[in-house]
């Protein structure tokens, strides 16, 4: 039983990456019975170059977790070290903030040697993420809830986070699925209920958590991805950081604003801040999010406009509005690589009506969580807009992901992230 891989499969492997297409596969032996969960692979010279998890309906056919041959206990220990060192790792980020932030991406996948698995918490609420049909097994979920309760439950969060608001235990872990990946991996819907809950008879599943310093109200049976843009946290932090540094106290406009996490923290600097999102279901959110922070935020005008961007973009600014600081974190326009030239339009357009609505000397935040976009893709595209405007800009600073969702660089395919600091002269 195992799989023969192509000579370029072997030496993208050989160079550390972990995938293999199902393009890739030469030969398969899958024995009787049930399709396992792990093959063993070698390549067309039958050398073996490790174990890895097997999609059978998937394009990426093959994800490696290790370079020998192991069997399921070996994987299961694997998947419990790997675990357990994800989370110590990210505590470690959490620590120093103590009573800022109690939330944070504590698993991503490859970048932390498991593929197709994430893990976030929001608070006192753990989401799991399973990607890939070699983890969708009992043994894989029971691991993972162990470690889970393990790491972050009551006990071993006072030892280690006395008194920060990280030793907030787990009360709730969830598996959520992704009903895009879902299709593609060919795997069946989660069970609704909850994998673990300190209250078995009515389960936690909404809290309030921590970014920044700020609240914001958190529904696993709702929203995007798990529930929330995690890897922007630092982005967030890094957009008030600017307007306060460049353009205290100046109007705001967060395009694309989700739940309101660059417009709640613009606000925290800014006179007033519009936030504009096509879901209804989102600005609700917001709003609510809003009213939580008004200790902080005070009388501070914020304010939610339902619409598409590039239409009220277009309007707004053949209107002449103007703004001190705009935020534009559309979601991914490129899917694939043939997504891409229609995607660098859309974010050609959008900075285009972007600058056209800065005042001189404002601050624009573009983003693009498009990984087949890259760096010289997104740039082009904005020094293209800035063209097209006749304006000038300059950068201040280029970010990705927060520290929490890391990037390895034999993984291009974990950085996906990108967002530019910009200032129009």
């Amino acid at each position: 039983m195992g799989a023969v891989i192509s000579r370029r499969a072997a030496d993208r492997l050989r160079n550390g990456h972990v995938w293999v297409y199902a393009s890739d596969i030469e030969s398969l032996e899958l024995g009787e019975g049930e399709e396992p969960a792990l093959l063993p692979v070698a390549d067309n010279r039958g050398i073996l170059l490790g174990t890895a998890l097997f999609s059978p309906a998937s394009q990426i056919a093959l994800r490696m977790v290790s370079r020998e041959a192991i069997g399921e206990k070996e994987w299961l220990g694997l998947l419990t070290e790997r675990l357990r060192r994800a989370i110590d790792l990210r505590m470690m980020m959490l620590s120093p903030l103590t009573d800022k932030s109690n939330s944070c991406r504590l698993c991503f996948s490859e970048a932390d040697e498991l593929p197709g698995l994430v893990i976030d918490k929001y608070a006192d609420l753990v989401v799991l993420q399973l990607l890939t049909k070699g983890l969708n097994n009992a043994a894989v979920r029971d691991t993972c809830v162990r470690v889970l309760r393990e790491e972050l439950g009551a006990k071993r969060g006072a030892a280690k986070k006395s008194g920060g608001s990280t030793a907030l235990p787990v009360r709730t872990i969830i598996e959520r699925p992704d009903p895009r990946i879902r299709v593609l991996e060919g795997l069946p819907a989660p069970s609704p209920e909850p994998l673990w809950a300190a209250e078995a008879n009515s389960p936690k599943t909404q809290t309030q958590f921590l970014l920044n310093g700020l609240k914001f109200f958190y529904d696993a049976n709702s929203g995007q991805k798990t529930g929330a843009f995690l890897d922007q946290h630092a982005n967030y932090a890094a957009a008030q950081h600017w307007a306060w540094y460049w353009k205290p106290g100046g109007r705001a406009l967060d395009v694309c604003t989700y739940q309101g996490g660059f417009a709640l923290h613009l606000a925290n600097v800014c006179k007033s801040v519009t936030g504009i999102d096509t879901s209804h279901a989102s600005l609700e959110v917001a709003e609510r999010n809003l009213e939580a922070n008004r200790d902080v935020l005070g009388d501070k005008q914020v304010d939610w406009v339902e619409a598409d961007a590039f239409e009220i973009l277009r309007d707004w600014s053949a209107a002449g509005q103007q703004f001190d600081t705009i935020v534009l974190d559309p979601p991914a326009f490129a899917k694939s690589v043939r997504a891409v030239e229609g995607a660098l339009r859309g974010y050609k357009e959008l900075n285009l009506r972007a600058i056209k609505m800065l005042r001189p000397g404002g601050l624009l935040i573009t983003c693009s969580c498009s990984h087949h976009v890259s760096w010289a893709d997104l740039e082009g595209a904005v020094a293209a807009a800035a063209a097209d405007a006749g304006a000038r800009v300059r950068l201040l600073d280029r970010r990705g992901a927060a520290p929490d969702h890391p990037v390895v660089l034999n993984l291009p395919e974990t950085e996906y992230l990108k967002c530019l600091v910009l200032q129009k002269d």
